[in-house]
């Protein structure tokens, strides 16, 4: 399950007329910690943003992310389900965030709708917000993150032709007599001590 992680930064953006602006901006991250957060980040926009500083780091409660390519808004969905509480037995009513990309609340609930339609259990989108979230970064082993920058390439396994010659062996057939060997006399069986 992916652990999300909410990051705020700031940074110096120059304006075309020659002023600067400090601007912030917040990014989801999916990591293993917030170390990890902070070098993703770090990683992910540094060819980009050259200069920024991390303001804030937090955990969220996104149980699901839905990104859709066509657009670059980001909303915060709350769905609201009904089910049974293990602990007590008793019905209990539940909430999940969930965040999806969409270019308004009406096609935010309708993808929200796409997404959760094979649920069993009735459900409820009680709140619709727009979030500041800028971009999602999902996590990327290592290794695939290095093949994508270019630093590493993947090494594809040479093909092996399963077709080969069996080469026969000639066996030759030798006839061993029973010499005595050079400690012994003939006749005279070796004695072991």
């Amino acid at each position: 399950m992916a652990t999300w992680f909410q990051c705020k930064i700031q940074y110096a953006k120059f304006l075309e007329n020659d002023k600067v602006k400090m601007v912030s901006e917040t990014y989801l991250v999916d990591a293993v910690s917030f170390t990890d957060a902070e070098a993703r980040l770090y990683r992910s926009l540094g060819s980009t943003i050259p200069d920024f500083l991390i303001q804030s780091v937090s955990k969220t409660g996104f149980k699901e992310i839905f990104n859709y390519e066509d657009c670059e808004t980001w909303y915060k969905c709350k769905v609201a389900y009904h089910d049974m509480d293990e602990s007590s037995g008793k019905e209990k009513r539940f909430t999940s965030l969930m965040l999806v990309s969409a270019q308004n609340c009406r096609q935010a609930i309708e993808r929200i709708d796409e997404q959760l339609k094979s649920w069993i259990i009735p459900y409820d989108i009680t709140d619709v917000n727009l979030s500041p979230i800028i971009e999602v970064i999902p996590y990327v082993s290592e290794e695939e993150e290095m093949i994508n920058s270019g630093r590493l390439k993947r090494v594809q396994a040479p093909e092996i032709d399963d077709t080969f010659a069996v080469e026969e062996e000639i066996i030759e057939e030798f006839d061993i007599e029973d010499e005595p060997l050079d400690d012994e006399q003939p006749g005279e069986a070796s004695s072991a001590i």
